[in-house]
């Protein structure tokens, strides 16, 4: 039988808007019904926090996670800007790749799991031999995908292939361009619009198109941060209010600010959103879009034991997301991050952890081997590593 943990003491989230005290019992993996009364091996006291779900992260290319940005933009459509930046023999770009794969991914990993991220969707091909239990956050396992329709002309192919019970993710409309523009019509014209469809970025979305998206179904991942580096605009409120269903993703720092804290701030400044109208884009619309099953998304009595712990401030849930800042991360009911503040009251053995610091961000202890990671990348990039533009103190 698993060990059950109590979580005692905490607010929490139980809408955008409100949350509850209520003691929560995990096992395994698995939160308990509310109201359980099972004696508990140890005990965290999260009093004076607050517990939000797990955040998902709708789009990311973890391996390019310790990357700088590259590019001059605005470009026209995203093949502009690869052609431009697709120099693998020259520095920084030569440096970097000669980091382990793996070392790559897993520092994409932490960089997820800093930000309150559990679940991503990682846009590359799976890789099982590294996204094991032991990987710093889940990584989506279940689905179908194509780069692009410039990257992928056997994008019909993999469509008639991949299982219906899967989303079908694919870069389109990732532009400002004619030829950007004429991408999700093309998708439409070959039959690849339905309700398994997850259109990532959607830049050139037509104001006409707005109504055959809604009618298939389709899903959009947002990547605000990235979409302003490359193109000089993202979608606009039309699009992010007219009933589609929208989820947040960071990009990699390739193209992005950074991380999903970095996303949510630059969600509200460019369309003007409000916290209550972003959460459910990190939540729930993920969550659905990427036909999670566990329960990601809530915190609820039966699901998955995927949750952030911030200071409580007496804020919304919603609220918390505009300076998160995450004093405990639990995936699948497991501690995977604590930061150095909570270490010392919690309670919580640090045995398997290692100390990060973030420069401008915080210090925290981690759940992997940071000092093999880092001496790795190091011995690649110099000592100067940063993960998602910030520099790494290990």
């Amino acid at each position: 039988m698993a060990e059950v943990i109590g979580l005692k003491g905490a607010r929490v989230a139980r809408s955008a808007t409100r949350a509850e005290r209520i003691d929560l019992l995990v096992r395994g993996s698995r939160i308990l019904p509310f109201d359980s009364r099972i004696a508990h091996a140890s005990e965290i006291d999260l009093t004076g926090h607050l517990l939000l779900p797990g955040l998902i992260n709708a789009h990311d290319h973890l391996e390019f996670s310790l990357f700088p940005r590259l590019g001059n933009g605005p470009y026209g459509n995203a093949s502009e800007w690869a052609r431009d930046i697709y120099h693998p023999r020259q520095s920084p770009t030569r440096e970097h790749l000669s980091v382990p794969k793996a070392v790559r991914l897993v520092w994409g990993g932490i960089r997820n799991l800093l930000s309150g991220v559990t679940t991503v969707a990682h846009h590359n091909p799976y890789a099982p031999s590294v996204f094991t239990e032991r990987f710093p956050i889940k990584v989506v396992r279940r689905y179908a995908w194509a780069h692009s329709l410039d990257f992928s002309p056997d994008v019909a192919e993999l469509w008639q292939r991949a299982p219906a019970d899967r989303p079908f993710i694919i870069h389109a409309g990732e532009g400002t361009d004619a030829h950007a523009r004429e991408e999700i019509p093309r998708l439409r014209e070959m039959g690849l619009l339905d309700r398994r469809t997850v259109l990532v970025h959607a830049v050139a979305l037509a104001k006409g198109d707005i109504g055959t998206i809604r009618r298939s179904r389709c899903s959009v991942v947002w990547c605000p941060s990235s979409n302003r580096f490359l193109f000089g605009t993202t979608l606009d409120a039309e699009v992010l209010r007219s009933g589609i269903a929208i989820a947040l993703g960071t990009d990699s720092p390739l193209t992005g600010d950074g991380d999903m804290i970095d996303e949510i701030l630059c969600a509200m400044e460019m369309s003007g959103l409000s916290p209550d109208e972003i959460y459910p884009l990190v939540t729930s619309l993920p969550a659905r879009a990427l036909r999670l099953q566990d329960g990601q998304g809530r915190i609820r009595a039966g699901g998955v034991a995927d949750l952030v712990a911030v200071r409580d401030s007496g804020q919304t849930p919603a609220a918390a997301l505009a300076n998160l800042r995450p004093e405990m991360v639990m995936v699948r009911g497991r501690v995977m991050l604590i930061s150095a503040r909570f270490a010392i009251r919690s309670g919580v053995a640090l045995n398997g952890f290692e100390a990060l610091q973030i420069k401008g961000r915080g210090s925290w202890m981690i759940r992997a081997d940071i000092p093999g990671l880092y001496r790795a990348a190091a011995d690649a990039i110099g000592p100067e590593v940063r993960l998602g533009g910030r520099r790494v103190c290990p």
